[in-house]
């Protein structure tokens, strides 16, 4: 199975990718080869197969074309506009989140024969805000451009894999912790910066209440989702090509009782109402009945969400850092 990674130079591509190059296959079916696609080129890989590392924009036809060539079995479609970023900038998140999925479905769709395409939606794509635990046939609500964005390339995605042009798997993943490397231009990017920097030895804000609740993952986890979605039976889904992860409802007063008192002492409680404008129409849970049934693991807690960082990004973070 040959696989493209757009988006492969950021966090969670390149994780997936390390993951494809120790394993070697996926599903039970080898890794022919592999392409990493992102504005700019990832970085090297170590792997016992081809690896293609390109520079490009999304919505670029003619970069997508070598991105995605002939024989391509899967598309792992991380690339994206973060949330804040998307709010501030409406043109560029409709051109990326948006428009950049048409442009992938445009070239999936030349391809002979359709590919797997796993796309990361957001749990941005639902309102409901503190008080939801949502069900699996719950309407997605955006309170965001960037949800709104996620939730119009699911119903392109589905809407092409009805007509078998590609065949499409939608995660709606929940915050992402603790993810490596430095803030981004996220609205949730506090969630890991009150546990990160803490474990750097850093000082850093936080934005909303110690009781604020908020649905998140692992980028272990969150790798595993991605894997089972490319190697999945999808036939179950039907029309409804949207999964709703099992990932851990959890308040900020939780996580940080996962630091020890000096660590904690680093967290600066100053309020941003803009922060909090968009992060709080975010639902804090979801029954995610549907995607336990269909063999997606269920998220750890938070103290094992904090070893894995510990194990898998400190060091490096502490070197990018310079710390």
């Amino acid at each position: 199975m040959r696989i493209t990674i757009l988006g492969g130079g950021g966090f969670l591509g390149r994780k997936m990718a390390a993951r494809l190059a120790a394993e070697g296959h996926l599903g039970g079916r080898e890794v022919s080869g592999l392409t990493l696609f992102d504005m700019a080129e990832p970085a090297p890989l170590e792997a016992p197969f081809p690896v293609a590392r390109l520079a490009g924009d999304v919505t670029d036809a003619a970069a997508l074309a070598r991105a995605i060539p002939e024989g391509t079995g899967a598309v792992i479609h991380l690339a994206a506009v973060v949330s804040a970023q998307a709010e501030a900038d409406y043109a560029l998140g409709l051109r990326v989140n948006l428009q950049g999925t048409l442009a992938v479905i445009e070239a999936c769709r030349r391809l002979a024969a359709p590919p797997r395409v796993v796309f990361t939606s957001s749990v941005a794509s639902f309102g409901g805000g503190q008080a939801a635990n949502l069900p699996d046939d719950a309407r997605q609500t955006p309170a965001n451009s960037y949800g709104a964005q996620k939730a119009a390339a699911e119903l392109l995605l589905a809407d092409a894999s009805r007509r078998g042009m590609l065949d499409a798997v939608s995660i709606r993943l929940p915050t992402v912790i603790v993810r490596p490397g430095r803030p981004n231009k996220a609205a949730s990017s506090f969630v890991s910066a009150i546990l990160r920097e803490p474990l750097l030895g850093l000082e850093t804000t936080l934005p909303v209440p110690d009781d604020f609740r908020v649905w998140v993952c692992s980028p272990r986890r969150a790798v595993d989702w991605l894997t089972h979605a490319t190697a999945m039976d999808t036939a179950p889904l039907g029309l409804d090509r949207g999964i709703n992860p099992p990932g851990l409802s959890v308040s900020v007063a939780e996580m940080l009782a996962a630091l020890t008192p000096e660590q904690r002492a680093r967290v600066k409680r100053e309020p941003d109402a803009t922060v909090a404008g968009i992060v709080g129409g975010w639902p804090a849970s979801f029954t995610a009945d549907r995607a336990r049934r269909l063999g997606f693991a269920p998220q750890d807690g938070v103290a094992e969400i904090v070893a894995q960082f510990l194990a898998d990004d400190l060091a490096a973070t502490r070197a990018e850092r310079g710390l």
